[in-house]
């Protein structure tokens, strides 16, 4: 396909299409003449990749690339590949330091491993701060509730990771850590809601 066609089949415009190009994010078509090259389906999927990061997830830019460069490129230690990619999620903290105390005492609370150097240590010092600060509750049976939730969650998603090799484990950890997380979000919403809504059924 022309990339007329890929922008028009891909929701986005011509312009941002030689854009993603220049910037390494998507490849360069096959040149079929001087001024003409032709695109495929994996351009087509590659760019609704993107759209869905930088749109659905609202990630800057910079932080798609660092997101694609892990997929194109999974090298190296996958637990620190995912780490990388936790890094390149909101919420943005500080994650330079060598101790984070909120953070770990509820991991020796709740039974996690702790280790500073992976981003969401920091994540959770920080929403653990902020917790304290607004005076709401983040005692030890508030944290296991959520961490059952949430253990329940992650076993099913890490479980077909065993049977997969390095290419493909780490787009699905990857993306999914980066796509799915928005789900859970409006399904906690949608929870929310409804139990509000059909609170009076179960009076």
């Amino acid at each position: 396909m022309k990339i007329s066609q890929l922008a028009e089949r891909s929701g986005v415009p011509v312009a941002t299409v030689k854009f993603y190009i220049r910037e390494g994010m998507l490849p360069r078509g096959e040149a079929v003449s001087a001024t003409s090259s032709e695109y495929s389906d994996a351009h087509l999927a590659r760019l609704r990749l993107i759209a869905a990061l930088a749109d659905v997830r609202g990630l800057p830019l910079s932080r798609v690339r660092d997101i694609l460069t892990l997929i194109d490129s999974p090298t190296g230690d996958p637990i620190d590949i995912l780490g990388r990619a936790v890094g390149a999620l909101p919420p943005y903290v500080d994650g330079d330091r060598d101790d984070y105390p909120y953070a770990r005492a509820a991991i020796a609370e709740l039974g996690l491993t702790y280790d500073p150097g992976f981003t969401a240590v920091a994540q959770l010092d920080e929403a653990l701060h902020a917790l304290e600060g607004a005076g709401l509750d983040a005692s030890p049976a508030v944290l296991h509730r959520y961490s059952d939730a949430m253990r329940q969650v992650a076993a099913e998603e890490v479980a077909p990771v065993a049977d997969m090799d390095l290419d493909d484990a780490v787009p699905y950890a990857v993306l999914g850590t980066a796509l799915y997380e928005p789900v859970m979000l409006a399904l906690r919403r949608l929870a929310h809601h409804h139990l509000l809504v059909h609170r009076d059924d179960h009076a």
